[in-house]
């Protein structure tokens, strides 16, 4: 295994370990991003957050926006369709106090391809150029970068002219997950893919994100593709520690073991305590239970005990349930490392009728894109 990598820019920000965390939906917020700060996430995403919705208040988006005070690097991935209101949107931003942005072109729900927005956004790499070169003029400084799939499907991979219209635009950074629309997250990553966008970027930080469940795997995607770093997504699921075992790997150093039953039901308690302080006991609990799933995935902890655990209704009572557990297990050998979070997939793509016969670089008609994603 290999050790002491370079450090990794994005812009003017240094990170020693070239390790990102993901954003994504309902998981990375100020509670889950404390917890992977704590065993050393070099640059932590926040939740996407619609442009549209920002720009007109929306209180939710706002709420998406909030940092504790000692998150030094503020990092947060932005959803649009439209220039202008990219642009509105990364200025009220950046006043705020955000260091970064990622644009999302690679989110592969139907509600948003079908209206040309998130994964359908690269089959028009002039309109990819046109978001971020608005992104870039309102940032003040602020780096801007973006994440991407391969494509739609097999036969319409799209991940090498947008990423090129991206840096052209000044993206300092292009992520890929290396899959397609159409799988979603099923099947294996394409790793050769984010060497061939190495081979096409000269210059620019190319990031590696899919199948990253470990930090020897983190390693050897370096080594293979040669890009700058890793984006991790659904690796860290109910797995903080991820983290501290890729920082280990990254520097040479022996991994530590995973963690015995008693820390990981200290580390659910600790989560749902951080999210009751942000959200209130009430969304607290209902927001816990899929984390709760992943925390105890591999574990021997039996069907009903789970099922008690995921429907504990306050912080008392999922602490009294977790108590029942032998506090010394330790995660079975052939359990470590496995996938986390959904394999679904594969799909069709839906996209608006035209999409791809159109040349312009016209956003969506009438914004329907951010419409679908209202609130983030």
């Amino acid at each position: 295994m290999s050790g002491n990598r370079d450090a990794l820019r994005i812009g003017p920000i240094e990170l020693g370990t070239p390790v990102v965390l993901a954003p994504m939906a309902g998981v990375t917020n100020r509670a889950f991003r404390r917890l992977c700060r704590r065993y050393g996430a070099a640059l932590l995403v926040s939740e996407m957050v619609n442009a549209r919705a920002l720009v007109e208040g929306n209180d939710r988006s706002s709420e998406l926006t909030a940092f504790d005070d000692d998150e030094t690097t503020r990092s947060l991935q932005l959803y649009g369709t439209d220039p202008a209101t990219i642009a509105a949107a990364v200025a009220l931003l950046t006043d705020r106090g955000v260091h970064h942005i990622d644009l999302n072109l690679g989110c592969p729900v139907r509600k948003v391809t079908r209206h040309g927005g998130g994964a359908a956004l690269p089959a028009r790499p002039r309109l990819v150029g046109a978001l971020v070169a608005a992104a870039v003029g309102a940032s003040g400084g602020a780096p801007i970068t973006v994440k991407m799939r391969l494509g739609l499907d097999d036969d319409r991979l799209t991940f090498i002219p947008a990423a090129r219209a991206a840096a052209d635009a000044g993206a300092v950074a292009v992520a890929l997950h290396a899959r397609t629309a159409a799988q979603l997250y099923s099947g294996e990553a394409r790793w050769s893919a984010i060497a061939e966008l190495v081979a096409a970027l000269p210059g620019v930080a190319v990031l590696g994100n899919g199948d990253i469940w470990t930090g020897a795997d983190a390693v050897r995607m370096l080594d293979q593709t040669g890009c700058a770093g890793v984006v991790v997504g659904r690796g860290c699921l109910g797995n903080p520690w991820l983290f501290r075992d890729l920082t280990a790997a990254f520097a040479g150093a022996p991994i530590a073991e995973p963690p015995r039953l008693g820390e990981v039901c200290a580390t659910i308690v600790e989560h749902a305590s951080l999210l009751v302080d942000h959200v209130g006991e009430t969304r607290a609990m209902l927001d816990i239970r899929k984390h709760v799933g992943w925390y105890l995935g591999g574990y021997v902890v039996g069907g009903w005990r789970r099922r008690a655990i995921v429907q504990s209704t306050s912080l008392t009572e999922l602490r009294d349930r977790l108590d029942d557990l032998d506090p010394g297990q330790e995660l079975p050998i052939e359990n470590r490392g496995i996938p986390r979070g959904t394999r679904r997939g594969p799909q069709d793509v839906t996209l608006p009728a035209g999409w791809l016969d159109a040349t312009a670089d016209a956003p969506p008609a009438r914004g329907d894109a951010e419409l679908a994603l209202s609130g983030g």
